[in-house]
């Protein structure tokens, strides 16, 4: 299921230069904002919780998931490279999962290192917050980069209608409409959080269990079609 190859051509695409300057922008400023923030309120429970929910969570971790998991496959797609993939020996099922691995491995790198980082830094770990968000953010970049391989293989806009996702659905409707947080990657990786988190700093719309079933349908249904995608990708260039 899991093809060397295919995965460091993946890497190399994902971790190209102009790339990986886009994917280290907003970690930094993540770290840069938890430093200024401690140094000017100390260390603060509530403060912790908010920036690493509101910036890490809601913007960062799905932002990221964007660019790792469309770049996955959707430039190649977008140039015809993939037909010199497709013609190889390798099964469909194993360029997608491969893909997907490295999608998930790029987006934990690039979200859920800094959030520990800038959990340390805002409180040193009090209250388990800086865990428990690095946990909800591990959880969340399988989810995400699951969707936005999903995006890359159905569509030649899938950068477009990630960011609007990401931005739009995640980081507005998810924080600010009630009915829309419970189809939220972002409130079922705050299920996790919240059971991790201590004295109720954390808080999620969504039950433990309804959210890892959430998580982990979402998770296969995306890549499962990802890969029936790529097969139909296949016999449309034929055609």
């Amino acid at each position: 299921m899991y093809n060397p190859t295919v995965a460091r051509l993946t890497y190399r695409a994902l971790l190209g230069r102009r790339r990986a300057a886009i994917l280290f922008v907003l970690p930094a400023l993540l770290i840069v904002i938890a430093a200024a923030v401690r140094s000017f309120s100390g260390a603060d429970d509530q403060v912790t919780a908010d920036l690493l929910g509101g910036f890490a969570l809601a913007t960062m971790v799905p932002l990221i998931g964007v660019i790792a998991g469309t770049g996955a496959i959707g430039p190649e797609i977008d140039d015809g490279s993939i037909v010199y993939l497709l013609a190889k020996p390798v099964k469909r099922s194993t360029i997608i999962f491969t893909k997907l691995i490295v999608a998930i491995a790029v987006t934990m790198a690039f979200s859920a290192i800094p959030t520990l980082i800038a959990g340390l830094i805002l409180n040193g770990n009090g209250q388990q917050i800086a865990i428990a968000y690095t946990v909800a953010a591990l959880v969340a970049s399988i989810a995400y980069a699951a969707v936005f391989l999903l995006l890359g293989t159905v569509t030649r806009h899938a950068v477009v209608f990630g960011l609007v996702y990401a931005l739009v659905w995640e980081s507005l409707f998810g924080n600010l409409v009630p009915g829309a947080r419970t189809l939220s990657v972002q409130q079922w990786s705050l299920a996790l959080a919240q059971r991790i988190g201590e004295n109720g700093v954390i808080s999620s719309d969504v039950g433990l269990p309804l959210a890892v079933i959430l998580l982990v349908g979402v998770t296969t249904v995306a890549t499962w079609y990802a890969g029936l995608k790529l097969r139909t990708l296949k016999l449309a260039g034929e055609e």
